[in-house]
């Protein structure tokens, strides 16, 4: 069975396939072995990406399967998801060989073909609430960098690849050839945090920005009690009308929101300094260090701990 194998079609975002791509040759060559690194379109050909550089691909028809395919993301996985001839040798590569992973939005083409359901995945933030109305059976994890659930395994946006393909890389050849890696590409042998590196404040506001100076005054009092009835006092509208208008406008509750940017500031603080971890609970408004680290469990996998950890040694 053939090596590495990257799936592209008309359209598709070139850091997806070219990440991985770069991330598996310099792996290779620090464990002395020569790649083998195949990319497959459903024809023969040069390929064109959104950019509008074109990548030359082999054809799927008669070609082996590779143990490892990466499927790419971009516009063009409209297009990819209707070409039966593509989705059944997606299907085929996860039946016989090792592993099928996807980057960014080529999760759409695993959950099309049937791959994900009932299964943990994540793709990029920016298509959460599509995926989900989309493919209500997909156990979405919108927060995780990449997600491993048996032999399929899922990234975010883009740059996410990259730290996909570090992922298997220590899989394949283990963690001292993953951070050699990492380092000849100048990023995290594991990136701290999850997807939200990006400001809570900037995902949270709403296309009107009604709601903005009111998540700018929670985020300055997070020490608080912010209960529903407290936001809606001061957006001075009733519970059940600044609820139901909340939750329309920015798709998350209002409880959710608060949240997202407890955890923004605490994640911050664990990542950047030695501050005590009940300290920083307390400060944030999680009220104590274990319901702070449920929270960061459930958003990105690990719990405070580990983020510093992670941090200290990037």
């Amino acid at each position: 069975m053939a090596g590495i194998g990257i799936l592209v079609f008309p359209d598709f975002q070139l850091l997806d396939a070219s990440g991985p791509i770069a991330a598996f040759e310099i792996a290779h060559r620090f464990s002395g072995k020569r790649p083998q690194i195949t990319v497959f379109a459903s024809k023969a050909g040069a390929v064109r990406s959104s950019s509008g550089v074109a990548i030359q691909a082999r054809g799927i028809k008669g070609a082996a399967l590779p143990h490892t395919l990466i499927v790419a993301g971009g516009d063009g996985t409209r297009g990819a998801i209707a070409d039966a001839r593509l989705m059944n040798f997606v299907r085929a590569a996860a039946r016989n060989g090792r592993r099928v992973a996807s980057v960014c939005s080529g999760s759409y083409i695993l959950a099309e073909a049937g791959l994900l359901d009932g299964r943990r995945a994540t793709t990029h933030w920016g298509r959460t609430q599509h995926f989900l109305a989309r493919y209500p059976k997909v156990k979405l994890e919108p927060d995780r960098i990449y997600v491993q659930d048996g032999n399929i395994w899922s990234s975010a946006g883009i740059t996410a690849g990259i730290d996909l393909a570090l992922a298997m890389i220590e899989d394949d050849f283990g963690e001292a050839i993953a951070r050699q890696a990492a380092r000849q590409l100048v990023v995290y042998h594991r990136r701290p945090g999850g997807q939200s590196q990006f400001s809570a404040l900037l995902e949270l506001t709403s296309p009107t920005g009604r709601f903005k100076p009111l998540l700018a005054w929670a985020r300055e009092h997070l020490d608080q009690p912010l209960t529903v009835e407290r936001l809606a006092e001061q957006a001075r509208m009733s519970a059940r009308h600044f609820s139901r208008s909340f939750t329309a406008e920015l798709g998350v509750s209002p409880s959710k929101a608060v949240e997202r940017l407890r955890i923004e500031v605490a994640r911050s603080r664990v990542q950047s300094g030695s501050e005590p971890i009940e300290m920083i609970a307390q400060s944030s408004g999680f009220g104590d260090a274990e319901r702070m680290r449920r929270a960061f469990v459930r958003t990105f996998g690990h719990p405070p701990q580990s983020l510093r950890r992670a941090a200290r040694l990037a």
